[in-house]
């Protein structure tokens, strides 16, 4: 990335460095018993492949989409893949904040120092998120020897061991069942982008244009870096504290009444994906993960209540309340449109970014059997 004065907006090794020396440390676990995770992490992502793909019915049979390569990572591995990840979709963004930075001896120096603490400021942040993901497909990620991905640059499966191990034990569930669940979850994500070849194109575009739209200062893209940060020292707010709104995520914070549009595009088709993976993951499991009633009910448990108060503050902060409503409208509404058309009929949503469903189907799914088939049939 072109900068002025040889500093970058973001310091991408200090957010590395940062995150990996701040993330908690992960389950004790030996090192014996963590190659055997691994070696089983994988097979059952190459189990759920053929799973998922008959369940779906997304592939059709006799053809074979691009490949991707799962990678079974501890949580430093999670951060470096995201960081890339990062930095590739904020790269137009961060062009035109530094674009708007003073030159001159003055615009060097913010820009080193603003680089080093917003670096800073977002590992604290990949810190927090590293120790709860239990599984990603990360698509925008450029592909290295480090981090390999598909043949045209992106796409890889990352399932975080650590973190599995952890929310098992934590459940009391058995370990077994729960590795081939949550790799079922995960590998419906992985088949939504290679089965669908545009999907990953459209996000991004989308993405991109929600960043296009964003009309931010460098000092207010960092105070709202600050902000989230402060959360994880208890430094923001004194406790009970709120402003008018209950607290905002760092989503809401910078919205434009045209990203508010994206936004909502954005919302439905995360919602369509993460119910989707839902919605296979209960579908599939009753056949193959035998204590998967007892896994499903403590995991909504878990994942309702969060970690504490802190960890309720920052899922705010981050917008993850949001992902936890996304899965259950998202599922709501896979389950409703399967229920009246059919596998087939639903899949039809897969045929182009017109067929996606809006924010409004989400939550009125007859909405977008209307549109998509009583239309196509009349």
């Amino acid at each position: 990335m072109t900068s002025i004065g040889g500093a970058e907006m973001v310091d991408w090794n200090l957010a590395v460095a940062t995150a990996t020396r701040l993330v908690r440390p992960g389950p004790e676990i030996s090192r014996e018993d963590a190659r055997a995770v691994v070696a089983e992490l994988r097979r059952h992502a190459k189990a759920s492949e053929e799973h998922v793909r008959a369940f779906t019915r997304m592939i059709p049979e006799g053809t074979e989409p691009e490949d991707t390569p799962v990678l079974v990572v501890d949580r430093a591995g999670w951060i470096k893949a995201n960081v890339a990840g990062f930095r590739e979709l904020l790269r137009p963004l961060l062009a035109k904040m530094e674009s708007r930075r003073p030159g001159g001896p003055g615009g060097a120096v913010l820009g080193a120092v603003g680089g080093k603490v917003t670096g800073v400021e977002l590992g604290m942040l990949l810190s927090f998120l590293a120790s709860r993901i239990l599984g990603q497909y990360e698509t925008f990620a450029p592909a290295t020897r480090e981090l390999p991905g598909s043949t045209d640059g992106g796409g890889r499966l990352l399932l975080v061991a650590p973190n599995i191990v952890h929310v098992e034990r934590e459940l009391d569930v058995d370990p077994h069942d729960f590795r081939l669940w949550v790799a079922l979850h995960e590998e419906t994500h992985r088949t939504q982008f290679t089965g669908v070849p545009w999907l990953r194109d459209h996000l991004q575009g989308e993405i991109q244009t929600f960043l296009d739209e964003t009309d931010v200062d460098p000092m207010t893209f960092l105070e709202r870096l600050r902000e989230a940060a402060q959360s994880l020292s208890g430094a923001g707010r004194p406790e009970g504290e709120k402003g008018e709104d209950g607290g905002r995520s760092l989503v809401d914070v910078v919205q434009t009444p045209a990203q508010r549009e994206v936004l909502g595009r954005l919302t439905a088709v995360m919602s369509l994906l993460e119910g989707h993976a839902d919605y296979v993951m209960d579908g599939v499991g009753p056949e193959v993960v035998g204590s998967v009633a007892e896994i499903r009910e403590k995991f909504q448990k878990r994942r309702a209540q969060g970690a504490g108060r802190l960890d309720q503050a920052l899922r705010k902060l981050l917008g993850l309340d949001a992902k936890l409503r996304q899965y259950k409208d998202g599922e709501k509404f896979v389950r409703s449109v399967v229920d009246e058309v059919g596998m087939d009929g639903f899949n039809r949503v897969w045929t182009s970014p017109n067929t996606l469903p809006t924010k409004a189907e989400i939550a009125k799914p007859a909405e977008w059997v209307a549109r998509v088939h009583r239309k196509a049939e009349s």
